[in-house]
């Protein structure tokens, strides 16, 4: 597995990049031993250090933990901890997605994804002046893959995201599944009057 280990606003030293590598390494090889790459950024945060992992584990999958704490290698090691948690929640379900993935030779799709901020409203503006309009400040394309509900929630679990959208391999419809405000997980899967799903 190559990994990559970075510091923003922090001076990486050999021993701590050596201690990471060494700790990962071993960490994602109890659960997986064909990992693909890993990348590690420790950062401040203030008074805090703050690091953040992400593990390619296999096609389309990524797994990420954060973490922080005053110490650069406790930061890492809880960053760490909550990643080798995840992956072994996931272990047997993570193999049988890649066993299942080769038989889905189906064309995936790309989506764009984009982070808006909220245009400044101006009150000095007369009534009928136009809405403001947001901008734009960060693009990117994602994949949308092809998975069972239950592969879409894990997905978003190692990816500790708000919401991933996915099309369904029950009916190739798109789905969403997103962290609910009380903790739970929600489903959408939109389905037309007569019980299809709408593509």
């Amino acid at each position: 597995m190559q990994i990559l280990v970075k510091g923003k606003q922090v001076d990486v030293g050999d021993a701590l990049r050596g201690y990471v590598e060494e700790r990962l390494e071993n960490g994602v090889a109890k659960y997986f031993d064909n990992a693909i790459d890993a990348t590690v950024v420790i950062s401040r945060d203030a008074h805090q250090f703050r690091t953040d992992c992400t593990v390619h584990v296999g096609t389309g999958i990524h797994a990420k933990s954060h973490a922080t704490s005053d110490n650069a290698h406790t930061c890492f090691d809880a960053a760490a901890e909550r990643l080798e948690k995840q992956l072994r929640r996931y272990k047997r379900r993570l193999r049988s997605h890649h066993n299942n993935q080769s038989r889905r030779n189906q064309e995936e799709l790309l989506a764009q994804s984009y982070i808006l901020t909220p245009a400044e409203e101006d009150d000095n503006a007369p009534d009928d002046a136009e809405e403001p309009q947001p901008v734009v400040i960060a693009e990117t394309t994602t994949d949308v893959p092809f998975a069972t509900t239950s592969e879409a929630v894990m997905r978003l679990d190692l990816t500790d995201s708000a919401a991933l959208m996915f099309r369904n391999v029950a009916h190739g419809g798109l789905n969403v599944v997103y962290r609910r405000a009380d903790g739970n997980i929600g489903w959408i899967d939109p389905k037309l009057p007569d019980g299809s799903a709408k593509s």
